[in-house]
């Protein structure tokens, strides 16, 4: 007996020489607990967070991953999987995967610690659901990169509940997976890299990264499908929109909306072709970029910050912060529908009720630590408890709120200066004759 099996034994005997069967039982539990792996960037979603809209984080007909492996309403699925499997051993001349099982061998533990919960998964079923769902993944891609848009009538049917499910948290594969195997299945003439048509898929148009060195090798760098496009979507803000002269911090809360803020005499202003969270704030005009409200945009979003609030660095959450600042500017559809009036806003959905329903439950569970935004909410808040900003609105309200009715001040201002140039005159008069 080892001197360490000793101690313990030592350990878990009482005072009348027998052994505390509890503390044996709490100890084989403990030794069981594995470490907390540094790899971890696939995570399934807190409960807190899938609350309020549970759909949101669960694919609708594509499983990819050990979270959702053999989910009955993906079965459709799965069957296809299996035979773009053989379409491309196929294509490659190949009579079975045999080539494939020493890599993925080699990365089957690497892959297992990207995910956060334990998978239990057997060595051969972990096996055949990252050579299944990864060929998959990397043959609708490179399908999408030679087609583009105009690929065969089956998979165009279903391109928007793929790209959906492709971007969920817990419906991914590491992204070093899906390169070892592009790379393995590539032809003679595919020269670029799988996040080069992996970026089109998912922005909708080409993207050159060779004109960008700096994006490419952080899209390299990427864990999975979702850090890719978080990547894409957070690239290029600096570390904090500053404004000269603001450093009280401030909570999230007191940030007003947009109806309020009109009330105050802030300008709203959509700002195109400008970065979506490249919010800015000067002289009283706030400008925000346009941003559109489609079917599966608040999946998307969730899924996003789900990826923020779960991940172990500490980096700015942009996206969080970003849907924070506008959940405050949109507490009802009025205020949506002032937005929209502004361009900011392009709801596909029609209906300015569920707009602002998806702002105002998408922060549920989220914590909001070192607001990104916190600068300009401050330093709009402190223009609009200015009194001459505030009189200044009110008289724009009032009495400048259309054509006529500041045809109809000016009419009274000239017809009141006339009565003063009146009046002097006649007083002038009076003395003369005096």
């Amino acid at each position: 007996m080892s001197d360490h099996q000793s101690n313990q034994d030592a350990r878990n005997v009482d005072q009348s020489g027998t052994q505390d069967h509890a503390s044996i039982y709490i100890e084989d539990m403990l030794r069981g607990v594995l470490p907390t792996s540094p790899e971890h960037s696939i995570f399934r979603v807190r409960h807190v967070l899938r609350e309020a809209n549970e759909k949101a984080y669960e694919p609708e007909i594509l499983a990819v991953g050990p979270y959702h492996h053999g989910r009955d309403r993906c079965k459709f699925m799965e069957e296809q999987k299996m035979r773009c499997v053989q379409g491309l051993l196929e294509r490659r001349n190949e009579e079975s995967v045999h080539r494939y099982m020493p890599i993925l061998r080699a990365m089957e533990q690497r892959a297992r610690d990207c995910y956060a919960e334990t998978i239990r998964l057997s060595p051969n079923e972990f096996l055949a659901m990252m050579l299944i769902d990864g060929c998959f993944i990397v043959e609708f891609l490179r399908k999408y990169g030679m087609n583009g848009p105009h690929m065969e009538a089956g998979l165009i049917q279903i391109l928007p509940s793929l790209r959906r499910d492709l971007m969920l948290l817990e419906n991914q594969l590491p992204l070093f997976v899906l390169n070892e195997l592009y790379d393995m299945t590539k032809g003679p003439n595919e020269h670029c890299e799988l996040i080069d048509i992996a970026i089109w898929y998912v922005s909708g148009q080409p993207v050159d990264l060779n004109r960008n060195a700096t994006l490419r090798d952080m899209l390299r760098d990427s864990k999975h499908l979702l850090h890719l496009v978080h990547t894409c979507c957070t690239f290029g803000l600096p570390n904090a929109p500053r404004i000269e002269g603001s450093t009280t911090h401030m909570e999230v809360s007191s940030m007003l909306s947009a109806m309020e803020l009109r009330e105050a005499g802030v300008m709203l202003r959509a700002a195109h072709g400008r970065h979506l969270m490249d919010i800015k704030f000067k002289n009283g005009i706030l400008e925000i970029p346009v941003f559109t409200v489609e079917d599966f945009t608040e999946s998307k979003f969730r899924n996003l910050i789900a990826y923020e609030q779960h991940r172990q660095c500490g980096d700015i959450s942009y996206v969080t912060d970003y849907m924070s600042f506008m959940d405050c500017l949109i507490n009802s559809s009025k205020d949506v529908k002032l937005l929209r009036r502004q361009g900011i806003i392009r709801n596909c959905l029609g209906d300015d009720v569920v707009v602002a329903q998806i702002f105002n439950e998408i922060g549920h569970g989220v914590i909001v630590d070192d607001f990104y935004y916190d600068e300009i909410a401050r330093y709009v808040n402190e223009y609009c408890n200015k009194k001459w900003n505030l009189w200044m609105a009110k008289l724009r309200r009032e009495y400048f709120h259309s054509p006529w009715a500041f045809l109809s001040v000016l009419a009274a201002i000239v017809l009141l200066l006339l009565t003063a140039a009146q009046t002097v005159i006649a007083v002038l008069s009076c003395n003369k004759q005096s």
